[in-house]
């Protein structure tokens, strides 16, 4: 039984991000641009010394500002690939 007072989740159908977990996201970058070019776009310890995919979720679970800019950087490769055809 559901709980009536809980809303519902809006569809967002036009959010590239909806439904994707940072892991994912994360995960993308690296493969896009590798761990230093993550680096360079976001200077980070957790993607310039010694990186990990574990290493850099727990720390962006953490810290708000800093997913906030993996967020935008994987919606700036988005338009880059799409770009690139």
């Amino acid at each position: 039984m559901s709980n009536p007072s809980a809303p519902e989740p809006a569809a967002q159908p036009r959010n590239p991000l909806h439904g994707l977990t940072l892991e994912v996201i994360v995960t993308a970058l690296v493969a896009y641009y590798g761990w230093a070019g993550l680096g360079e776009r976001i200077p980070v310890r957790c993607f310039t010394q010694d990186p990990s995919i574990g290493s850099s979720l727990k720390f962006l679970r953490k810290t708000p500002w800093a997913r906030e800019k993996v967020e935008g950087l994987y919606l700036f490769m988005l338009r880059e690939a799409r770009r690139k055809g």
